[in-house]
Order: structure tokens, then C-alpha cells, then sequence
């Protein structure tokens, strides 16, 4: 783990934008980039909730799409997509949604999943790539549980939120946004 945390680090960056931008812009490009990180992510991610016998994993577009399946590997269970709401997207089967409190950006997206993935058997991890206010993890947990689900946590590669939220949400995370903070 601390030769992963040191390649997530070093392959990782901040984009400034220029005088416009009110912010810099994450670029994890570097990570999808190293075959050793992606080997790595899902054991990682897996690992630190492998006591909790998360039964699935569910994730939500789009990084997570890439993430959910690499830690449900490492667990030996499934996995299934956390699809956002779009006017152009039609899913030919049931969706059990939920809409999220304002994310990062003001956004107040709906997260669904395919209903008959999840049922009351089920001990459902969240994984996700960068977790900021909560939002999405909370709106994932919505769903999994009116679904009759229970969700045991959420591993994430970066936890961007404050203490209350990471308590609250039960996240783990293999860095914090300290870790990455710009020079």
C-alpha cells in the first residue's frame, strides 16, 4: 500500500486553467496510464473493506465504471453500474433512482441502478475515485437500501470531505486530498 499511495502521488497532477478558472482541475490520467496502478487499485480498494463481505460492488459512472469491477475482482463478487440520470439515456428495464444534494460543482444528479442487481441478500460496497462532499456515495446508499440492500461502506482512492462526512458515510480512502495538494 505505501508503494501504491507513492505512485498514485507521483503520477498524479493539478491542471491550473488559467486566470479564468476559479479552480485547478484534478488530472488522474497518469493514473489509468500505469499498468501497476491499475494492478494494483483493486486489491487496494478491495482490501479495505474485505472484513465487511461486501457481496457487490456498485459504482457510478463514469470513473467508477473502471474502478467497481477492478475491486469486485479482487473481492470475487459482481458489480453493479451506478447509472446518472441523463436526458439522452434510456435504460429498457426498471432503475430505482435517487437525486443527490448538490455535488462539488451545484449539481443535483439522479443515481440509479437496475433494480433486480441488488436485494435484500446483499452487502453492497461503493467504490469511487474521488469523494468531495458525499453526494453521490449518499445518494448510492438511497437506492441500495430502498432496494432492500445494505451498504457497508464506501473505498474510494481519494476522500475529499470532512471528518463528519467520512464518519458518517463509513469512507476509506487510499489518500486524502492532503496528500495531493498542490505545491
Amino acid at each position: 500500500m505505501p508503494d501504491l499511495a507513492k505512485r498514485l502521488i507521483e503520477t498524479f497532477r493539478w491542471i491550473d486553467l488559467g486566470p479564468e478558472s476559479t479552480h485547478l482541475v484534478s488530472d488522474m490520467s497518469g493514473w489509468w496510464r500505469d499498468p501497476e496502478i491499475i494492478a494494483a487499485l483493486g486489491p487496494a480498494l478491495a482490501g479495505l473493506f474485505r472484513p465487511a463481505r461486501p457481496t457487490v460492488v456498485v459504482s457510478p459512472e463514469v470513473t467508477g465504471y473502471l474502478l467497481g469491477p477492478l475491486a469486485a475482482a479482487a473481492l470475487g463478487v459482481g458489480f453493479a453500474a451506478g447509472h446518472k440520470e441523463g436526458a439522452d439515456r434510456q435504460i429498457a428495464e426498471p432503475v430505482t433512482w435517487a437525486r443527490t444534494a448538490p455535488d462539488y460543482r451545484g449539481r443535483t444528479p439522479g443515481l440509479g441502478i437496475r433494480s433486480r442487481l441488488l436485494g435484500p441478500t446483499d452487502r453492497v460496497l461503493v467504490v469511487d475515485d474521488w469523494v468531495t462532499t458525499g453526494a453521490q456515495v449518499r445518494a448510492l446508499y438511497e437506492v441500495i437500501q430502498t432496494l432492500g440492500a445494505t451498504p457497508v461502506g464506501c473505498a474510494a482512492v481519494v476522500a475529499d470531505c470532512d471528518r463528519e462526512v467520512t464518519a458518517e458515510l463509513g469512507i476509506r480512502s487510499l489518500l486524502t486530498s492532503d496528500d495531493l495538494a498542490p505545491d
